[in-house]
């Protein structure tokens, strides 16, 4: 289902429950749960010297993914775009068709000094998205959707495969991790509107079912990583 049809589905069944008093987007949001992992025991090397670097993961609706790693410490910016397909096709309505071979994708820039590419990807792995489930995050369906690590180096295909490799044989996850691992030839930033959406619209069904509890997660599971204030496109580099 397209996530704007979802959230009208939802704004409407959020309404007809307030009056008659069942459960709510926010009750259902409960079932919203992380699951625990160990670190990384392969992780990347921490730099020498002072500077950045980027990650770009994709796990369904990009929304919930760029809010979880604006929340997360050591993060120095996380936008939103798509990854997997050519820049003619690298748009909102485009990519909808499934056919482009674009995921919804988030480019996390960070501090490595700070923060390490494996935890990034414990992060991914426990809170932003399911990574068992086949070219689906919640309601929303297709190849566009699916889970994705877009490696840009020789360095963050052998730290993430090696966590893969360690997360299925911990049986950590009750099916077997459907992770792609492609290496990443370019990212396309989202349009505007995309950018900060769960912060700018945290009432917004959608948002408070599937997105809220993310943070949440992030908060309950990773207390040492999480930061209260997010880091927004709208302000990076101000």
């Amino acid at each position: 289902m397209n996530k704007y049809l979802f959230a009208l589905a939802a704004a409407a069944l959020a309404a007809w429950t307030f009056v008659g008093g069942g459960l709510g987007a926010s009750a259902q949001a409960a079932d919203e749960k992380a699951v625990k992992l160990p670190a990384p025991t392969v992780d990347a090397m921490a730099p020498a010297q002072a500077g950045t670097a980027t990650a770009v993961f994709a796990g369904g609706c990009f929304w919930g993914v760029q809010a979880v790693f604006q929340h997360t410490d050591g993060v120095l910016n996380a936008v939103s775009g798509y990854s997997g397909g050519e820049k003619a096709t690298a748009s909102y309505e485009m990519i909808g068709s499934g056919r482009t071979g674009h995921a919804e994708a988030v480019q996390i820039t960070y501090d490595p000094k700070k923060i390490s590419y494996g935890k990034l990807l414990q992060i991914y792995f426990s809170v932003a998205h399911d990574p068992t489930t086949l070219n689906r995050q919640g309601p929303d369906s297709g190849t566009q959707y699916r889970s994705a690590v877009f490696y840009k180096d020789a360095e963050q295909k052998k730290v993430t495969e090696s966590y893969i490799a360690q997360l299925d044989a911990a049986k950590v996850f009750p099916n077997k991790i459907v992770t792609q691992l492609a290496p990443l030839a370019a990212f396309y930033p989202a349009e505007a509107y995309h950018q900060d959406y769960a912060t700018l619209h945290p009432n917004q069904p959608y948002i408070a079912r599937f997105d809220l509890p993310k943070i949440a997660n992030l908060k309950t599971v990773m207390p040492e990583v999480y930061r209260e204030k997010p880091v927004l496109v709208a302000q990076a580099g101000k």
